[in-house]
């Protein structure tokens, strides 16, 4: 993490290619390759694009020093002229993506790179392996606030995250997707977010009584007192001696704010049921009830149709890890090569699997918002040489089953094109925002989607549709190839 040139952080196939593309094609033939995801993770109706700024940062120290040459010639599969060439090595070509804290779906580009080849082949591997950590935990982080109703959710599952890397920029993707802090510190530094925490088991333990140790936390952090009551007996000891304390402090001057009691084990229902009775009848109604314990957007569901009190949610090892779901499938595939006349000619993937054959050429993505409500009708992706006014009509169409269509009328929807220039001719043009002005800007982008879309079981999906002229496109490629006979 502290390593800012993640050059060799590849997989060594991208190398060998590189150098087959060196020996044997033109290293300039410029392509286009597209990054997408062919199925939302944790079967939701949506996906939260994150990790483009480490994308940024990634591609703006990408070279290959002296100790990295050294070791790719040390492997005995690199010539040396080739090694010579990633001496000099910079990236000089497009990149396209969607903006951090946007929702998504799948088989559009989150990210569209547009560079010579053997640039282009290099960096795919970097890029999924942050785009996909990074979006797979906001998505995560989404479902699991949105379960909350509002209630505050906190990141805590550094010490359970695959490492440090997955924990501090976990952390990260957990906040822009709604999260409204997290314990990790370093994160905290990094990006400026909100760090918060209480205590341990270990700390109660640690003094001759619970009463005690309550009291020597209070005491020391009077403006941020949660104590943590499930350490011995939570309704006869650990309330009780909490409600013994800020009843102490109230009777002290002190003001009681950002108070209260967290539950880490049993039944969490019954016992912030119980524990808010108590302490309303001694007079502390707005003192926070907190919990944590393998929590997660289905427990938190059910948790808050049961009647719980809880408001406050700490949410540990199945948000950081994504435990149900633990990859996101992004994949990077070739879309168009630009021939001798500099016109970029499409290319298709085929498989047996329909969901895997490729949408080709040089593409972007316009939003389609039902204007009354502001809510997303679809996504179209087209070329990027085709435009749409709002003043006409606008006919959507699903691809797999064309003859389902839907007619826009004039006046009735607005258009935003999401894919924004990131890099080009190898340059930054792009300024990342903080990571708190992507939360609030991810929840604006989820207030776009119907509930419908939201729902955490068999919910609705949305319609991503092709343009009339890539659909075109893709039919004669098919036809030529012979996987559908032609028209």
């Amino acid at each position: 993490m502290d390593r800012q040139n993640l050059t060799l952080m590849t997989d060594l196939y991208e190398l060998t290619m590189m150098q087959g593309y060196f020996k044997h094609k033109d290293r300039n033939e410029t392509v286009i390759f597209d990054a997408f995801f062919r199925n939302n993770p944790m079967n939701s109706g949506y996906s939260i694009c994150a990790g483009l700024e480490q994308v940024i940062n990634y591609i703006n120290h990408l070279h290959f020093g002296k100790e990295d040459i050294d070791y790719l010639r040390s492997l005995g599969i690199f010539e040396e002229d080739f090694l010579q060439y990633l001496s000099d090595f910079h990236f000089s070509g497009n990149i396209y993506a969607i903006p951090e804290g946007s929702v998504m779906f799948p088989r559009e580009p989150m990210i569209k790179v547009i560079a010579p080849i053997m640039e282009a082949q290099l960096i795919e591997t970097a890029i999924l392996n942050i785009i996909n950590h990074q979006s797979l935990i906001a998505t995560k982080a989404s479902r699991v606030c949105y379960a909350a109703k509002g209630d505050g959710i906190m990141e805590f599952g550094l010490r359970r995250a695959q490492g440090p890397d997955a924990g501090t920029y976990g952390a990260r993707a957990a906040v822009i997707g709604g999260c409204v802090g997290t314990s990790n510190v370093l994160t905290g530094q990094l990006f400026d977010v909100p760090v918060k925490g209480t205590h341990a088991h270990s700390w109660i333990m640690s003094f001759p009584d619970e009463y005690t140790a309550f009291k020597t936390y209070a005491e020391m952090y009077p403006n941020a007192c949660t104590l943590l009551v499930d350490t011995y007996d939570t309704l006869k000891s650990g309330v009780p001696n909490a409600i013994r304390v800020f009843t102490e402090m109230r009777r002290s001057g002190i003001e009681l704010k950002n108070y209260g009691i967290r539950l880490d084990s049993g039944d969490l229902a019954y016992l912030s049921k119980k524990a808010r009775r108590m302490l309303d009848a001694a007079g502390f109604t707005d003192a926070v009830i907190s919990a944590s314990n393998d929590l997660d957007e289905f427990l938190i569901d059910s948790l808050k149709a049961q009647g719980a009190t809880i408001t406050s949610w700490g949410v540990g090892t199945n948000l950081i890890t994504s435990k149900d779901w633990p990859s996101f499938g992004g994949v990077y595939k070739l879309a168009a090569i630009q021939n001798e006349d500099g016109v970029f000619v499409p290319k298709i993937k085929l498989s047996e699997n329909t969901e895997k054959i490729t949408n080709p050429g040089n593409k972007t993505i316009y939003r389609v918002y039902e204007k009354e409500t502001g809510k997303i009708k679809a996504d179209l992706i087209c070329l990027v040489d085709e435009v749409f006014e709002e003043s006409k009509p606008l006919l959507l169409f699903d691809p797999t089953e064309p003859w389902k269509k839907t007619r826009m009328e004039p006046g009735t929807y607005t258009l935003r094109e999401m894919l924004v220039p990131v890099f080009l001719n190898g340059k930054c043009v792009y300024e990342s925002p903080k990571v708190m002005d992507i939360r609030e800007y991810c929840q604006k982008e989820l207030n776009t989607l119907w509930d419908e879309t939201r729902r955490l079981i068999n919910p609705h999906q949305m319609y991503v549709d092709l343009s009339a002229k890539l659909y075109d496109i893709k039919i004669d490629l098919l036809e030529q190839m012979g996987r559908i006979p032609r028209r």
